[in-house]
């Protein structure tokens, strides 16, 4: 019998898999373990033996019912490949943005395999959603990895110019500029910006902190990163959330404050 989740969502109902998931799942149960683990191998999801990463997880998951270290074991060893694969992976000449990628990669691994390491003694709740969605669940620690080691790495650094839209355009039309550069190259009163901008919502956080990296809004080009692809939305929102941050930072910085 496959076993219900129990997290519950605020409104108190259960988090339930998605119809294809949860009626896949006792297919694969009735396989004897190896044929599963080499389907758990395939790497083509189009391929109809593919086995989805959430029903993967299940019976690693279910192994410590089953009290089978070694089970989990082949099981763990597949799955953290595919982690892997969804982040990104530094690449040689140890620049800035391999090092955030290295960052970010280590980080996203490190708290799936804490979050495993602990549903093994008892069950870890916050791992049911990742039965229901296990690639956005992966994204958004992807996303809070990023966040954390893009703040940490650009904490000193001033705003790199002439690329993309520029704060300075956004914020025209109100009465002060956080990021003004005789302002900003003060180093207590940046560090006040960057402490106001971890409070904002999470979106407007994770913009700012891509703008003060330089990174550009859009791009045409179809292979150049932009805050939109990394934040997974259109250029639109993206304005929307740097316009309603910056109000935000304007209004906490007036030139009433000490500096």
């Amino acid at each position: 019998m496959i076993a219900p989740l129990t997290k519950r969502r605020k409104d108190g109902t259960s988090y339930l898999r998605p119809d294809n998931i949860e009626a896949l799942l006792p297919t694969l149960a009735d396989l004897p373990r190896d044929v599963l683990l080499e389907r758990a191998r395939i790497r083509n999801r189009t391929n109809p033996d593919y086995v989805p990463s959430e029903c993967l997880l299940h019976f690693i998951r279910a192994s410590r019912r089953d009290n089978s270290d070694a089970w989990f074991d082949r099981l763990y060893k597949v799955l953290v490949e595919r982690v892997l694969r969804a982040v990104p992976r530094a690449e040689a000449g140890g620049n800035t943005t391999s090092l955030v990628h290295e960052s970010v990669r280590n980080a996203v691994f490190d708290r799936f395999v804490q979050m495993l390491a602990k549903d093994r003694r008892q069950p870890e709740e916050k791992l049911d959603f990742f039965e229901v969605r296990f690639d956005l669940a992966i994204k958004r620690l992807r996303l809070d990895a990023q966040e954390r080691a893009w703040r940490e790495d650009n904490r000193s650094d001033a705003l790199d110019e002439g690329t993309g839209e520029t704060e300075a355009d956004a914020v025209a039309a109100t009465t002060v500029d956080p990021f003004e550069a005789n302002i900003f190259s003060n180093p207590l009163f940046r560090d006040r910006v960057y402490l106001a901008i971890d409070d904002l919502p999470p979106e407007q956080s994770r913009t700012m902190h891509l703008l003060l990296l330089g990174w550009p809004i859009h791009s045409n080009d179809p292979t150049a990163m932009t805050i939109a692809k990394a934040l997974g939305c259109s250029d639109r929102s993206v304005r929307n959330h740097r316009k309603r941050a910056l109000k935000t930072l304007a209004a906490l910085f007036n030139p009433g404050d000490d500096q």
